[in-house]
């Protein structure tokens, strides 16, 4: 099955990308474009529609928010069917240029990845809808970077909102630099948040003080239970946290709740032996 939906968010038009070899697509990711820009590609199992995005809206710039699968799939396909110049962080543009392993589940539900020689950001991003500030925001990824429409007040914020609440963590995550990340684009001024598999209209600063809420308070009472002595495994279960088993095994272990409790512990300098 292969799924576009457009989607119109005021002066931005979102198109809603999913694909399976059956039945309904198990995720779905937004590619955004406005004025010949676009803001990530979407997953390579798309090319065929994101190429036709590209044409119809005569794109000449993409932005990338970071390296993963359903972010960047299309870029290689953007830039040599559209002519377009793809620009990403200096880390993404280093992550780019040579191949990458993915893991199976990734693969199959996104695409292949094809490297490419891309642009670091120009230090001043200028659209026709004002200037576009790039924020390096990382966690999520080591190169993670959202765009601020300062005049529109709109955020593009790649993957680091998500929800209110995450079920689930990829294993690379640092929730420390997200918490961080989070407090940082609170300083910003913008009401919509055009994340890339949740978007909101409005109320976007809420939504990402309702995650950055969530993440302090799973941090710290990961950490009271940690400086007690907890293991990783314990303080899962102390916490009565939940686990997707789907998700966890689908995915090899790569995406899973204890991927969090283990982010903080890491990320605090906390990784020796406990009880």
């Amino acid at each position: 099955m292969r799924y576009c939906k457009q989607i119109e968010f005021d002066k931005i038009t979102g198109f809603k990308l999913g694909w399976s070899l059956m039945g309904p697509p198990l995720m779905t990711v937004y590619c955004y474009v406005f004025d010949g820009i676009m803001v990530d590609t979407g997953q390579s199992h798309m090319a065929r529609e994101v190429t036709e995005i590209a044409e119809r809206f005569q794109v000449k710039q993409v932005y990338l928010s970071h390296h993963h699968e359903d972010h960047s799939g299309n870029a290689s396909a953007v830039k040599e069917k559209n002519t377009a110049a793809i620009f990403g962080h200096e880390l993404t543009v280093a992550k780019m240029q040579k191949p990458y392993a993915i893991l199976p589940y990734q693969k199959y539900v996104w695409g292949k990845t094809t490297p490419l020689e891309i642009q670091p950001f120009p230090e001043t991003i200028e659209t026709p809808l004002g200037k576009m500030l790039s924020l390096h925001t990382p966690g999520h990824s080591k190169d993670h970077t959202v765009f601020l429409l300062q005049d529109e007040g709109i955020l593009f914020s790649g993957d680091l909102y998500l929800a209110d609440r995450i079920k689930f963590f990829r294993v690379d995550e640092d929730i420390g630099l997200q918490i961080r990340s989070l407090q940082q684009v609170l300083t910003l001024d913008f009401d919509m948040l055009l994340c890339c598999h949740f978007p909101k209209l409005s109320g976007g600063k809420e939504r990402i003080q309702s995650k950055l809420s969530f993440l302090e308070d799973f941090e710290g009472k990961v950490l009271n239970l940690r400086e007690k002595g907890y293991s990783a495994d314990r303080i899962f279960k102390t916490l009565k946290l939940r686990e997707d088993y789907f998700t966890k095994y689908f995915c090899f272990g790569n995406v899973s709740m204890i991927n969090g409790v283990r982010s903080v512990i890491r990320h605090h300098g906390m990784a020796g032996s406990s009880a």
